[in-house]
């Protein structure tokens, strides 16, 4: 049990399952919001915070967590995140007032941002090189199956035990796994750097230096275009495709994301770098976004997006090792991706819900083709930057 417990494959796995938990954190509020809204009663726009209020933390501290991360160690912040995270659930609950509810999502952001920066870097630093593409491709499934998962046993949950049922699971969930990643992550030696200070110009410095960086800041400029796009996409282009496909269209959707990333995706990553297949995927997604301009949201289309939009999802973060050898470097990078990826979660839906009020449909393929394009402008740039960087 010992040599399982300590081989990669088991700590990659171990690490991917606590991120589903991270990823909960979102779906648990996102799956039952009309539950929570009965419940709460008229608390009208206010009652979409409970979604996006853990994003918000993201977006103002998503590089702190990468600071804290060097500071006192992957390990800790892991383990930290996952008990704080299952500790918030368990209050929620108790069904608190509607303040207090809001309040304790705050909270629970600081778990969120904890998670996902130290898993991803732990995940590079424990799996050996030649699987680390594989290995994170499968950390940037964490989202997708996570919500697909809390769909389908939230109703079972609510419906016997009302919405506190859901977040118990979720709580005992967390700290489950807080207690077997305590007893199996190996106790790594410090980083060998010196921690980076906290204080308010320290830290604005740090993200001027982080996203000029065309190593470190690279996986997060082009990651923001992707998270722009990809929720705002599962929200508003359903009601255009054609009735009978709807429902399957809807499914598939995400699905071919997380089957690209990882068949098609872990393929390519065996022969080009992981900035080649997230170009790959921006170029083949543009191509489709400019399809569906001409031939509208048929539903094959739809979902070849989304197959597209897949080798974007896991490259991403297995372009952070290949970037950045050393793990502070990482734990930095997956902080940017954390911040950079919640700004894009946030703003994708509003942003693509005032464009078809303006334009209708006509006007979001030209939206993808400008994000996908400018993504690739992005990528390219900091390309020649390391280029001549290493010349």
């Amino acid at each position: 049990m010992r040599s399982l417990s300590s081989s990669p494959l088991f700590l990659v796995f171990a690490l991917w399952l606590a991120g589903l938990g991270c990823a909960a954190q979102f779906a648990k509020m996102a799956v039952i919001l009309p539950a929570l809204q009965g419940h709460y009663g008229e608390t009208g726009v206010a009652s979409g915070f409970l979604v996006s209020l853990i994003a918000l933390m993201g977006i103002v501290l998503g590089l702190v967590a990468g600071v804290l991360a060097i500071r006192i160690g992957l390990r800790r912040l892991l383990l930290a995140g996952l008990v704080l995270g299952g500790a918030v659930s368990l209050v929620q609950a108790t069904m608190p007032p509607f303040s207090w509810m809001l309040a304790s999502r705050f909270v629970e952001g600081l778990s969120h941002l904890a998670i996902v920066v130290a898993a991803p870097t732990l995940i590079a630093q424990l799996t050996p090189a030649r699987h680390q593409g594989a290995a994170l491709t499968l950390w940037g499934t964490f989202f997708g199956v996570a919500f697909a998962g809390v769909a389908l046993i939230a109703p079972v949950l609510v419906n016997n035990g009302g919405p506190g049922a859901l977040f118990v699971a979720h709580g005992a969930y967390m700290l489950g796994f807080a207690t077997l990643l305590a007893v199996v992550l190996p106790r790594p030696a410090p980083l060998a750097v010196k921690a980076p200070p906290i204080g308010p110009r320290a830290l604005l410095m740090r993200h001027i230096d982080i996203y000029t960086s065309p190593s470190i800041g690279a996986p997060a400029l082009g990651w923001v275009f992707y998270t722009l796009t990809f929720v705002a996409l599962l929200a508003v282009l359903p009601p255009f495709i054609d009735a009978e496909q709807r429902v399957l269209a809807t499914a598939l959707m995400p699905l071919a994301s997380i089957v690209s990333s990882m068949t098609l995706g872990v393929f390519l990553l065996r022969f080009v770098s992981a900035i080649t297949v997230v170009l790959i995927g921006f170029a083949t997604a543009a191509v489709c976004g400019g399809v569906m301009a001409f031939a509208g949201p048929a539903a094959w289309l739809a979902i070849t997006l989304f197959a597209c939009l897949g080798l974007v999802q896991g490259a991403s973060f297995a372009a952070v090792p290949q970037l950045n050898a050393d793990t502070a470097d990482r734990a930095l990078a997956n902080g940017g991706l954390a911040q950079t990826g919640n700004l894009g979660n946030t703003t994708g839906t509003p942003l693509l819900i005032a464009i078809i009020s303006v334009t209708g449909f006509a006007g979001v393929p030209w939206f993808l083709v400008g994000c996908y394009l400018i993504a690739i402008a992005i990528h390219v740039a900091l390309s020649r930057r390391r280029r001549h960087a290493g010349s």
